[in-house]
């Protein structure tokens, strides 16, 4: 995922923030585990990246959360794909923004690393929704879409309890703020944040209920600041070498939670470690 924030950002935020008067400490999502284990585009190991084989693959394998990237076709269908163009995930050159969603359905995923994989469907926010209810919670990388719709989807889900967003642009903290002040929101740390008293001030000044960025981003100091103020820290460690290693220096640096490419992996680690 491509995330990049700004001081411009942040400040944009604060004016966001000022306007709303959103209340801080959002509940989270309940899980049964301290450590939280995120699907990147759900466990896609086997799979197409975030088709609902994928999120099932995460479901079975014992993720917490499934991560998936929300858009909207042009006539207004609520759809999953990560980039705005589907033309890495289907072969067939088109924005998801211009194109029709029964077209869009007729485009099938595939891996083109993996040909021995099926083809697959690209997914409905509702099918996500109804796959995931009672199963998995989601983590909603909120790429370009109506919030009110979003929102509305998610209630007739009955998945507002269970549904964490990820903000990409200023505007969209505004509005998921004044339209649905009870999902929790997570932005990314500001490469500029490096010490205890940076962390403590842009924990004062903004509300944030989850904090997210490369892992590698934080140190002792950043992860001790946020704990005191009782943020949590999931962050990306999500590549297709990461490692036991890498876990490993995540775990000690006390991260509470990790977005993976191999969550069985990952799962499997966290029991050895008894932290699962």
């Amino acid at each position: 995922m491509l995330k990049k924030k700004s001081l411009f950002f942040l400040l944009i935020i604060v004016l966001c923030l000022s306007i709303i008067g959103r209340a801080q400490t959002t509940p989270l999502p309940k899980s049964n585990h301290k450590f939280i284990v995120i699907a990147h585009r759900g466990d896609h190991s086997k799979a197409p990246e975030n088709t609902l084989v994928a999120y099932q693959n995460a479901i079975d394998n014992g993720a917490d959360f499934v991560e998936i990237d929300l858009r909207q076709t042009k006539d207004s269908q609520l759809i999953i794909m990560h980039n705005d163009n589907i033309k890495a995930m289907t072969g067939y050159d088109g924005e998801v923004k211009d194109m029709l969603f029964d077209s869009i359905r007729n485009k099938k995923v595939r891996d083109p690393f993996h040909p021995q994989w099926s083809l697959q469907t690209i997914p409905t926010f509702k099918e996500v929704l109804e796959l995931c209810k009672g199963k998995i919670n989601i983590y909603l990388d909120f790429k370009e879409a109506p919030v009110a719709e979003t929102f509305e989807q998610i209630l007739a889900a009955g998945m507002q309890e269970h549904v964490i967003v990820y903000i990409n642009q200023p505007h969209q903290f505004a509005e998921w703020g004044t339209i649905a002040p009870m999902i929790p929101l997570m932005i990314s740390l500001p490469r500029s944040i490096e010490t205890k008293e940076e962390m403590n001030k842009l924990l004062v000044t903004f509300d944030i209920d989850i904090l997210d960025g490369n892992y590698t981003e934080y140190n002792a100091e950043t992860v001790a600041a946020a704990k005191a103020k009782q943020i949590p820290i999931w962050a990306d460690i999500q590549s297709k070498n990461e490692n036991s290693e890498q876990w490993e220096a995540a775990l000690k640096l006390g991260l509470q939670g990790l977005q993976t490419n191999h969550v069985k992996e990952l799962v499997n680690f966290l029991i050895q470690k008894g932290v699962r």
